[in-house]
């Protein structure tokens, strides 16, 4: 998130995308990468939305996070959050499970150090960590070895676009969430997380298909020989 974004737009972005089916998604909202000078009002927006989730059995209550999929993702998830926090990071929201439920966990002070940062959660966690300008914000993004999807918010367009040409990236999508995708659109990523857009789109008649040059006359005509 840049400096000049829309806060609460970009915190509604931020916790749906982290928080939606639990973080258990490919393209979630795994690291929030956000500029020193709105970090503080951007935190606390996205913990004040975190905690008014509900957390529970959506077979009994009306919740919004479920279950985590096994026992031995709630240890993973568990484990990142307090090694990050055990490292320096600070804690804002949830980070108490019980159960097979995890809240919807922010942490601020994260450093790309961190198990929070290095490391792919698959969980309802939201890192926060800070940048001082552009190149350092895209420094940061790319900072992983995985690269399937990306936002970034502004209310310049044209600097949005410059850095999204600079993220390694196979989707980055301005002034939206990073869970999004639609069957006619390319999907596939970068790094560990793919050799381009393998799927949707025009993608599918390179993947799928052999090219073949036909041609055709209505009536066929003699040659010189």
């Amino acid at each position: 998130m840049l400096d000049d974004a829309d806060i609460d737009a970009a915190a509604s972005a931020g916790a749906f995308g982290s928080f939606l089916h639990q973080g258990q998604i490919c393209i979630a909202t795994s690291r929030h990468i956000v500029h020193e000078k709105v970090a503080d009002a951007y935190v606390e927006a996205l913990a004040e939305r975190a905690r008014r989730l509900p957390v529970g059995d959506p077979e009994r209550d009306e919740v919004a996070l479920g279950p985590l999929i096994n026992d031995k993702q709630m240890q993973r998830v568990t484990r990142i959050v307090e090694e990050t926090i055990a490292q320096g990071a600070r804690l804002v929201a949830g980070g108490t499970p019980h159960g097979p439920f995890y809240p919807a966990t922010v942490l601020a002070d994260v450093t790309p150090s961190m198990p929070a940062f290095s490391e792919e959660i698959f969980g309802p966690v939201a890192p926060v960590v800070t940048f001082a300008d552009d190149d350092q914000a895209i420094a940061l993004a790319n900072g992983t070895e995985y690269g399937l999807s990306a936002a970034i918010h502004s209310r310049s367009l044209g600097r949005a676009e410059q850095l999204a040409a600079r993220v390694h990236s196979g989707m980055v999508h301005i002034n939206d969430m990073t869970v999004n995708e639609e069957s006619p659109a390319p999907f596939g990523g970068q790094g560990s997380s793919g050799n381009g857009n393998h799927f949707g789109g025009v993608a599918n008649l390179d993947l799928f298909t052999e090219w073949q040059w036909r041609t055709s006359r209505p009536v066929a005509t003699p040659f010189p020989f």
